[in-house]
């Protein structure tokens, strides 16, 4: 279990929420229960150089603010490190910081690659390689379940559809882990900026070489679609291949992670999925409802925006925390039960509204393959060793993960033999 090392204070309002240790050492489910009855709309004070914020933590106050986009904007950074620094340098070009017609446009080129229809073929390749990486683990008795399953997963998902070739895929995935969050406490800001510039750098080369030889990937979709008339700029091509990778890795990664940990705890609801006694589709929600790897979302108002009887002004930084709004009282009954069978579980792990996370199909695919192959071939499993916490203020979840398997013998075996007869 996490061992947090400090006790909530008796003052939320010294809960700094810009500071990834806030996250490492406090159980933060009270701090978001008495915003949520008392301070649904709650001025986080400066810290530092950095301005104060607001901070909304009600379900039905988050919807309403991700749909809200007049007076409110995504182009001047989406999240706590750009918001507070001042704004991100790809708004306008990257999808996540574009508003009004140039976000309809790119969503509608990047839509013709994320449809059901067109994933399928990368779905079923999910299903397989998932199915092997698990069946090997399973085989080696231990391992840890975040670097030697998971890890492995989502980025050579997104990979497949982006282009990126085997051989460069070890490389990447180092880099997307110290983008937005890092495994250490002692990555310094200018470690992860290096990481940022070193994968701009890598897809800057690779569009140059879909222009010139284009396949059937993303990548050459995008060096190939124009808007307005106009071909897309290799900038604001290789942006979205930089949101695109980080995106697609970072939620389903650190979902699955937390799905071994979370069901490790709870006999019961192993048992039901294991009986099937309880869907895939609803496993699947109630995991990410319940992991919510990207804590927070942001926008800056351009407007003012009257809100419980407080003016969020026009200039202001607003922070809409999914990690509170997934244990709203209000829309989800026993928010802190972990259950499989939850319906209706209409969770906001992916936003909404019109950044609605526009891989939520991929992501919801990944996470139903992993548990699906965890409870066919494995009869349980426990955590041997500390569980480790990645550090970020945007993103919370595990990058290390010891684990046991025990097997199930009977389908291990059915799969490799049925592995022999397509060899």
């Amino acid at each position: 279990m996490t061992a947090y090392t400090m006790p909530m204070p008796d003052d939320i309002s010294t809960i700094d929420l810009t500071c990834p240790r806030t996250f490492e050492e406090n159980d933060l489910s009270e701090y978001w229960r008495q915003l949520r009855t008392a301070r649904p709309l709650h001025w986080h004070p400066p810290v530092g150089d950095a301005p104060g914020f607001w901070v909304v933590s009600r379900y039905a106050d988050v919807m309403a603010l991700y749909k809200e986009n007049k007076r409110l904007t995504s182009e001047k950074g989406n999240v706590l490190v750009t918001l507070l620094s001042g704004g991100d340098s790809a708004a306008g070009k990257m999808l996540a910081v574009t508003d009004g017609a140039m976000h309809r446009n790119l969503r509608n080129v990047l839509l013709k690659s994320f449809s059901p229809h067109s994933l399928k073929p990368i779905i079923d390749r999910v299903r397989t390689n998932t199915t092997r990486l698990v069946v090997e683990a399973v085989r080696r008795g231990e391992c840890d379940f975040a670097t030697d399953v998971a890890e492995h997963i989502p980025l050579n998902t997104i990979s497949d559809l982006l282009g990126v070739p085997t051989a460069d895929r070890e490389f990447l995935l180092s880099l997307t882990k110290s983008a937005l969050s890092s495994d250490e406490e002692g990555q310094s800001a200018t470690d992860a900026w290096l990481a940022r510039n070193e994968i701009l750098l890598y897809f800057s080369e690779l569009v140059a070489e879909r222009r010139a030889r284009p396949t059937e990937d993303v990548i050459s979709v995008l060096a190939n679609s124009t808007v307005e008339g106009e071909l897309l700029t290799e900038e604001v091509i290789v942006l979205n291949c930089y949101s695109l990778i980080l995106g697609g890795d970072e939620t389903s990664r650190l979902s699955m992670i937390d799905s071994v940990q979370t069901l490790s705890r709870h006999p019961d609801q192993w048992q039901l999925l294991r009986d099937r006694k309880v869907t895939l589709e609803s496993a699947t929600e109630e995991v990410l409802r319940w992991a919510t790897p990207a804590m927070h979302f942001g926008r800056r108002a351009v407007a003012d925006v009257e809100l419980h009887g407080q003016v969020i002004a026009a200039g202001d930084v607003v922070t809409l925390w999914n990690s509170s709004a997934n244990r709203d009282e209000e829309v989800f009954a026993d928010p802190y039960v972990f259950d499989l069978n939850r319906s209706p579980n209409k969770h906001i792990t992916f936003g909404y509204g019109p950044h609605f996370c526009i891989g939520a199909y991929l992501g919801r695919a990944e996470v139903n393959a992993m548990i699906d192959a965890l409870r066919t071939y494995t009869t349980g499993f426990e955590i041997t060793g500390e569980p480790q916490r990645i550090h970020s203020n945007f993103l919370t979840g595990l990058c290390s993960l010891p684990t046991r398997f025990q097997p199930d013998e009977a389908a291990l075996a059915a799969y490799e033999t049925e592995s022999g007869a397509r060899l």
